[in-house]
């Protein structure tokens, strides 16, 4: 990863930080329906690999669903 790239990487956190930030003051059900939907696109993004690594009533509630079973 260039400097560049990581300063763009940096940049993109930053704000996705500001934005979480500012939902936190919002309705609680309208915060956990944005949580939820961002939950969902990074694991569709991950190929569904994201919600081995993430809690059962998380994963539920985001909708995901169960973990797949790990593979020997």
């Amino acid at each position: 990863m260039t400097a560049r790239d990581q300063t763009a990487t940096d940049d993109d956190a930053a704000e996705l930080i500001a934005q979480l930030r500012e939902l936190a003051g919002a309705d609680p059900a309208d915060v956990r329906q944005v949580v939820a939907e961002v939950l969902a696109a990074l694991d569709r993004a991950a190929g569904g690999a994201l919600r081995e690594h993430l809690p059962e009533a998380i994963r539920l509630d985001a909708g995901l669903g169960p973990a797949t079973p790990a593979r020997s």
